[in-house]
């Protein structure tokens, strides 16, 4: 029954994804850090230090008409994901998948270009080689919140300055940031410091 409701899915216009081998729509800044220039498809990135990274990363490629998926993060409010940039159409949330959450994120990577997770527990490599497998068989890229075997890229956002409260009033007005992004492929950590609204 589940994977003819997949097959059902997969055929759906509504659903169809035409993403290429290239990499996924990502800002410029984060595109420059980036082994292979961008999020590549089949590959897993490990994020750490905030969820406007996160929002960052979906952002892009949904406003690009691309499917995303977010398994494990009860607290990730649509609200929130729309004043990022994030294509509510295009999002589809699994919040509280429990014991699950593996074949949860299985399932939405074979429809979906971009899938991001909070492990309910720690993974395996066994079962980091399977859904690897996959991720590569259906051309999806997979975000991880936390730490990932042999994952293409680990990138965090450390550092935060605020701008915009003078002495004891005014209202903040932006946030800047240091991101860092260390791969397989480049031996030195790249940085760069980026603005939030």
């Amino acid at each position: 029954m589940r994977l003819e409701a997949l097959r059902r899915v997969q055929s759906d216009p509504r659903w169809s994804t035409p993403w290429a081998e290239k990499p996924l729509p990502t800002s410029d800044n984060l595109a420059r850090l980036l082994p292979g220039g961008g999020l590549v498809p089949g590959s897993v990135y490990s994020l750490a230090g905030g969820g406007w990274l996160l929002l960052t990363l979906l952002a892009d490629p949904s406003r690009a008409g691309l499917w995303c998926g977010v398994v494990g993060m009860p607290e990730l409010g649509a609200e929130a994901a729309a004043q990022s940039g994030v294509n509510l159409e295009r999002l589809a949330l699994v919040p509280d998948p429990g014991g699950r959450w593996f074949s949860a994120t299985a399932a939405l990577a074979e429809v979906m270009a971009l899938v991001a997770v909070r492990p309910a527990s720690r993974v395996g490599d066994a079962d980091a080689a399977r859904l690897a497998a996959k991720l590569r068989d259906s051309k999806t890229a997979l975000l991880t919140i936390g730490p990932w075997p042999r994952a293409e890229a680990a990138i965090s956002v450390t550092a935060p300055r605020w701008s915009g409260l003078g002495e004891g009033h005014g209202y903040l007005r932006t946030r800047e940031v240091l991101v860092t992004v260390t791969s397989k492929r480049t031996p030195l950590p790249r940085r760069v410091r980026m603005e939030l609204p």
